[in-house]
């Protein structure tokens, strides 16, 4: 479970840059090279290169060098377990609420009565 939790912390910091969701936003339509993700961003290649050392350490991109470009694509794998993880959270407080509800629901009515 720890190893799992770190993975998820990786993850959600490389998210927390804007830079770095719109690269994934972009990976999310097609392959592209980090020249690409330069120009599209406004950055520098080096800061652009940074950014997706960030992205592949935290399993979101994988990228392979072909000759001097270096090629990027999503693993949307890395995605899923973040919306799976989020989505369990999502489902224990929805129960949590119904159960708040409910309870709310009997002691007004056994005030009504």
């Amino acid at each position: 479970m720890l190893n799992h939790s770190s993975d998820l912390d990786l993850m959600f910091r490389a998210l927390a840059d804007g830079n770095r969701r719109a690269m994934i936003d972009r990976l999310s339509k097609s392959s592209a090279s980090a020249g690409d993700f330069s120009a599209q961003l406004g950055i520098s290649l080096p800061a652009t290169l940074q950014h997706l050392a960030v992205l592949e350490q935290a399993g979101l991109v994988i990228t392979k060098k072909q000759g001097r470009v270096r090629i990027c694509t999503l693993d949307t794998g890395a995605l899923s377990r973040a919306e799976h993880w989020i989505n369990e959270r999502r489902t224990l407080w929805g129960r949590r609420l119904d159960a708040l509800g409910a309870l709310l629901e009997a002691d007004t009515m056994e005030e009504d009565t």
